[in-house]
């Protein structure tokens, strides 16, 4: 028979026109301060620090690939996709060789504790981040239009297969000078492209193409790292508006977006400056909790992957309450507490076969989300109306999830996309009166999202589904499973070979 393990370097060969680094292309006018070379491999992550003699040497190992040569290889991948896209369109293509515009998707998560290898190399901390984007569309517009025309959708955008990472490295994601080191020249490139156009053969001619960059796949810890706000916990409950803790549980539908980017650097060059001479916390609120140097733009927005995480955590918790009726009593004693925890915990298991899990994960929390997880809560809730009560609030939460889950809610939920703001005004009517004791004067960070900001973000992206960092986080578990299976025992090629995965 065949041989179907081909030797290592006739995969190499096949491999290389598969990675980044081997199409060729052009930026006009070329790209400031990045070599105008294309056939570029995987790159070491810290290429670009110069460290001098005094420099700790970073303890970190990272390796990324430069970001437009990675997008080079993602548009050629999509050659086919762009020519029939063309076709249907009836646009005849040896005319349309300029006015492309890529839409690109941006994710970047922490992937927490990924020890188990004894690769030989420095001692690099084993938790690692990753960064990787999805190309979300391509449009074009013609010279005498005024519309653009989509010639590619992605129809899979929070898939692991959409999603390419860019760069992998041994980091902690809050240690914010080595993320920041690192990230810094993928944020240079970046800013460059913004201001050039892309040559690239497509369909055997040369067509160029602008691209736009939306951060949008950070969870909420990601993007106050890298837009400089303060922690999760700070009374400056929002990453999308400047409402406190306190103000958010008052009023808990009208809010709007107001946070950006730039005014996140203004304000922390006020927050630098002090040009008021004002006392701390007078100045802490004149910036509304910004307190360091913003380091790269993300898209004002809310991930929905860990929207339905984050309150999955907090309906885990009511469901403890009113399985020990908290609402009768001032504050209930540790014991107590887990008393009502593992009889949830049992019930679910007998029910569900749900097993608890130690941190809520996506898995968990759409098992949990559900009309059976409710009404097997409900039979260890002892009076009818707190019943009642409990369902009615789940029942307006599952009108509202598919909202800002799915990926084009106007075409797959029109009629609870249209409900959206009557039903998170129930939904917050109901946490202010019957569940008051959890929410007088606070509020988690994404129930406020969820009820504030869901129809501002879709009639501003169409979406939030789509933008979700759902592939970045699929691809987590392809980098472990890839690290320990197919990877070389070394810590600096073992990101090279998951990389190139």
């Amino acid at each position: 028979g065949r041989q179907i393990f081909q030797p290592l370097h006739s995969l190499r060969s096949a491999e290389k026109e598969l990675l980044p680094g081997f199409q060729q292309y052009e930026w006009q006018p070329a790209l400031k301060n990045v070599s105008s070379s294309w056939d570029v491999g995987i790159i070491d992550g810290l290429s670009g620090w110069t460290s001098s003699v005094d420099d700790v040497p970073a303890d970190t190992i990272s390796r990324r690939f430069r970001y437009d040569v990675a997008l080079v290889s993602a548009v050629k991948d999509l050659e086919e996709d762009i020519m029939e896209g063309l076709r249907e369109r009836g646009l005849d293509d040896s005319a349309c060789t300029s006015g492309f515009t890529v839409v690109v998707k941006e994710s970047c998560d922490g992937m927490g504790d990924v020890s188990e290898k004894h690769g030989s190399g420095p001692v690099v901390p084993e938790k690692a981040v990753r960064f990787s984007f999805t190309i979300m569309s391509i449009n074009i517009r013609l010279d005498d239009e005024v519309d653009a025309v989509t010639i590619f959708q992605e129809q899979k955008p929070n898939s692991e297969l959409s999603c390419r990472p860019l760069c992998l490295m041994f980091v902690d994601e809050s240690d914010h000078e080595t993320l920041t080191a690192i990230l810094g020249p993928v944020v240079a490139e970046r800013k460059a492209m913004l201001e050039s156009r892309l040559i690239l053969s497509i369909g055997g001619m040369q067509r160029s193409f602008r691209f736009f960059f939306r951060g949008t796949g950070y969870d909420e810890k990601m993007v106050r790292e890298l837009e400089g706000l303060e922690a999760s916990g700070s009374t400056y409950v929002c990453t999308l508006c400047d409402s406190t803790r306190a103000e958010a549980s008052k009023n808990m539908v009208l809010h709007s977006i107001t946070r950006s980017h730039s005014e996140n650097l203004e304000r922390y060059e006020i927050w630098r400056k002090n040009p008021f001479s004002e006392s701390a916390d007078e100045l802490r609120d004149r910036v509304k909790g910004v307190s360091a140097k913003p380091f790269m733009e993300t898209q004002p927005t809310m991930d929905a992957l860990h929207c339905d995480i984050g309150n999955a955590t907090e309906f885990y918790k009511i469901f403890q309450d009113e399985i020990g009726e908290v609402f009768l009593k001032s504050n209930p004693s540790r014991e107590e507490r887990r008393r009502w925890r593992s009889a949830l915990d049992k019930q679910l298991r007998k029910k569900l076969k749900l097993k608890p899990v130690m941190r809520m994960n996506g898995n968990f929390a759409r098992r949990l989300m559900t009309r059976e997880a409710v009404e097997a809560v409900c039979e260890l809730v002892p009076s009818e109306e707190r019943r009642e009560a409990l369902l009615k609030l789940m029942d307006l939460y599952f009108q509202m999830k598919p909202v800002w889950r799915s990926t084009f809610p106007a075409r797959d939920c029109p009629d609870q996309l249209c409900r959206y703001s009557y039903n998170s005004q129930q939904f917050a009517d109901l946490l202010s009166t019957t569940f008051k004791y959890r929410y007088d004067g606070k509020i988690t960070n994404y129930l406020h999202k969820t009820l504030a900001h869901v129809p501002e973000i879709i009639e501003r992206d169409g979406s939030i589904g789509a933008w979700a960092s759902e592939g970045n986080e699929s691809g987590n578990k392809l980098f472990r499973r890839f690290r320990k299976m197919n990877a070389r025992q070394s810590k600096a090629f073992e990101l090279e070979d998951v990389l190139k995965h």
